[in-house]
């Protein structure tokens, strides 16, 4: 009887499921031969290059991207020069890697007011931004938001009319209040018709009957309510302005005189001429004819 070998084992041991990448052919799998960098380098953590879910060439150009000196080109053009992928595998890549966290593009605005997009490469993505660790990314960081406009958008500025007369103000002013009867929507407030009325007036003194500016400010209007109607007929008053009318130099040629109505005194019949004239023509005729 033989004698047992206790430092063997009883059988070959197998390769645990959840690390696929090991052999489980005897004596086979992967070796290192590692020398230690000491310049030159960039830490790559393994959840990045053995990550299930992201591509190998995702995962290849996150280890690019984080291999960068800051300020390098990261789009998809600088990258397709720089590997043979091409860009719609680069872009497709680049995806990847925002949907799992390892790249952020956000969008800035220059001192010269210029948008321009900047990559942001993470060597440790996190799920949550609350509480974010070091992770070698500084935070971005964003413009304030604008101040919000406490009171009504102002209107948009109207033609100003080339005379004041009260009678023109007036029918302009009569007009504006005239147009809910037309549509029930445009319906103006006192402040609004006040702002309106310069522009309707530079339409009436540009010789624009008034039917003609009624017709301009309610024909066409949308279907859908009416937000803001002073704004749209401030629009309408500007857009629209037809041409001033042609000058009109005055007639060189002087009309004819209007002579007095008088009696020839020889027919008694009504005539106009000079008043150094006392016959009427066909009186004058008849005497030029005596021999």
């Amino acid at each position: 009887m033989g004698i047992q070998n206790l430092s063997a084992p009883p059988r070959a041991q197998s390769a645990p499921a959840d690390n696929p990448s090991r052999t489980r052919r005897h004596g086979g799998g992967i070796t290192h031969d590692n020398t230690r960098h000491t310049t030159r380098f960039v830490v790559i953590g393994n959840h990045l290059v053995q990550h299930k879910e992201l591509s190998l060439l995702a995962i290849g150009l996150s280890c690019h991207l984080q291999s960068l000196p800051a300020g390098a080109g990261a789009d998809i053009k600088s990258l397709a020069a720089r590997f043979p992928e091409g860009p719609t595998r680069i872009a497709a890549a680049l995806r990847e890697l925002e949907a799992h966290g390892y790249l952020r593009r956000e969008r800035h605005r220059t001192q010269t007011g210029r948008i321009v997009t900047r990559t942001v490469s993470c060597n440790q993505p996190h799920a949550s931004r609350r509480e974010p660790a070091d992770t070698g990314c500084p935070p971005a960081k964003r413009t304030p938001p604008p101040p919000r406009r406490t009171g009504p958008k102002a209107l948009p500025a109207v033609p100003r009319p080339s005379s004041t007369a009260p009678a023109l103000l007036q029918t302009a002013l009569d007009l504006l209040a005239d147009l809910r009867r037309r549509d029930a929507r445009l319906l103006l407030s006192a402040t609004d018709t006040a702002h309106l009325v310069p522009g309707v007036a530079a339409w009436l003194a540009g010789g624009v009957a008034p039917s003609a500016v009624r017709h301009a400010l309610t024909t066409g209007l949308p279907d859908e309510p009416l937000r803001r109607p002073a704004a749209l007929l401030a629009h309408r008053l500007t857009d629209r302005l037809p041409p001033p009318p042609p000058f009109r130099t005055q007639s060189a040629v002087v009309p004819p005189p209007r002579h007095p109505l008088q009696n020839c005194e020889g027919c008694d019949r009504g005539f106009r001429a000079p008043e150094t004239e006392s016959h009427c023509r066909d009186c004058r005729a008849a005497v030029a004819s005596l021999p």
